[in-house]
């Protein structure tokens, strides 16, 4: 069997490199992808009775009119959405004894069972069977390992909770460890001299912690690769992360729902199209800012079709100097949970019409781009900020100078948020600073979120 698995993850490997040279048009791609789509919702038709019953009447071919489904649908169907026969509460106990254990071993008649952060209150639950899991680890290697598979890797994977699906990818020359992000700092730094990792993989609030031990001569060893996962590479992050190592830093896009995107050797982050197809919902059409609606054509353990994805992704401009016809990203915005919203001026209130996102017409969106560009460039001191809005009136901003917060970069924070704020017609919320003191660690940063509910 394991040598079965390491065949397959071989395989995959291989595929994903030939399949990034397969396509000369965006067209060519589209094409095979829709053959991949209805071949799997053939499938999942026929081995999962919970979308056999969401599609009841609707043929193969009508699948992007399909209902959508999002996080709160798939756990409350997971039963009869899964095809392995697993239950939701036998999948919890099993994921929530690991992770209390610290013993990531457990798996479910070979499936690799794992839980979501939980960001936004609500974690998800996600199964990979052992194809499956060759199949990711194939794919992931093509995909972001320097060089080829013989060649020599340390890699270390900075992660809230570990998992067979992590473990994976060790194989033969690569090295593997895990970093729990519920330990100390001093005692990740000392591991880090000790083991000497050349392939660095962790959220970028780890990364910047990592650097800052760089800088200040407690950790000497020199990646050769920088990847961030798991958080919104901030820009305020990625230049400082960027100077201290001098070098890239490369981006996974991943979570529950799927391995959606990675970073090609320009930096752009392109979407992972050979094995999802993603459908954009805009909801700043000028801005080319969009939901992703997803379908995994590459899982069957727990098929994922028309999901609703919470994250706000901006789509680029122009294409990538790279060539790849898959759809490249400017960034990844944050969760659309995390916009911001102010009330319109008087005068415009009567005028105003519902908002394109759907939010109460009352409020106007501020994306958490706008919030992370007006602080950033108050100042090119500023070395950590997050700005939390505890409700429509009420904006906390705290931020990180060497010397100690300043009247002076305060004020130009101050005028910079009320240019955008009334620029954009809206109200400016009343401003708060308090003292930065959020530590990396098992919990996301969310540099810019929304603390309540519309």
């Amino acid at each position: 069997m394991a040598e079965m698995s390491v065949l397959r993850i071989v395989y995959h490997y291989w595929q994903t490199r030939q399949r990034s040279k397969r396509w000369n048009s965006r067209e060519a791609l589209e094409r095979w992808q829709e053959r991949q789509v209805q071949r799997h919702i053939q499938w999942v038709r026929a081995h999962s009775p919970f979308y056999r019953r969401l599609w009841n009447g609707m043929s193969d071919g009508e699948w992007r009119d399909f209902p959508l489904i999002d996080k709160r649908s798939m756990m409350e169907h997971f039963d009869l959405l899964n095809t392995i026969g697993i239950t939701r509460e036998q999948a919890l106990h099993t994921a929530q004894q690991a992770e209390q254990t610290r013993d990531f071993a457990p798996v479910w008649n070979g499936v690799t069972i794992g839980l979501s952060s939980g960001t936004s209150g609500n974690r998800g639950i996600f199964l990979v069977s052992p194809q499956e899991q060759d199949a990711w680890t194939g794919n992931v290697l093509a995909r972001l390992l320097p060089g080829s598979l013989r060649e020599r890797h340390r890699i270390a994977f900075f992660l809230r909770a570990n998992s067979n699906l992590y473990e994976s990818v060790q194989r033969g020359s690569l090295q593997f460890r895990y970093f729990d992000l519920t330990l100390p700092m001093e005692r990740h730094i000392a591991d880090m001299q000790q083991y000497g990792a050349d392939i660095w993989v962790a959220p970028p609030s780890l990364l910047r912690m990592l650097a800052e031990a760089a800088q200040d001569g407690k950790l000497t060893v020199q990646p050769s690769k920088l990847i961030s996962v798991a958080e919104v590479l901030d820009p305020l992050d990625r230049q400082y992360i960027q100077q201290t190592f001098r070098q890239k830093v490369h981006q996974v896009y991943q979570c529950t729902e799927g391995f959606l995107g990675t970073s090609c050797e320009h930096g752009t982050i392109h979407l992972n199209e050979d094995v999802v197809h993603i459908e954009k919902e805009y909801i700043d059409d000028e801005q080319r800012r969009f939901m992703p609606i997803i379908t995994d054509f590459s899982r069957r353990a727990q098929p994922i079709v028309r999901y609703r994805l919470n994250d706000i992704l901006t789509e680029a401009a122009e294409a990538c100097a790279c060539g790849s016809v898959y759809t490249a990203i400017e960034r990844i915005e944050g969760r659309y949970d995390d916009i911001l919203y102010i009330r319109p001026l008087p005068q415009r209130h009567s005028d105003r019409q519902a908002d394109e996102t759907g939010a109460d017409e009352k409020y106007i969106p501020l994306f958490p781009d706008l919030v992370t560009r007006a602080i950033i460039a108050a100042s090119p001191d500023i070395q950590h900020y997050r700005a939390v809005q505890h409700d429509v009136d009420r904006l906390e901003i705290s931020y990180v100078l060497p010397q100690g917060m300043d009247g002076k970069v305060e004020q130009t924070i101050r005028q910079r948020i009320e240019q955008l704020c009334t620029g954009l017609g809206g109200q400016v919320p009343q401003l708060m600073f308090s003292e930065y003191d959020f530590v990396p660690g098992p919990v996301k940063l969310r540099r810019v979120e929304r603390g309540w509910h519309i």
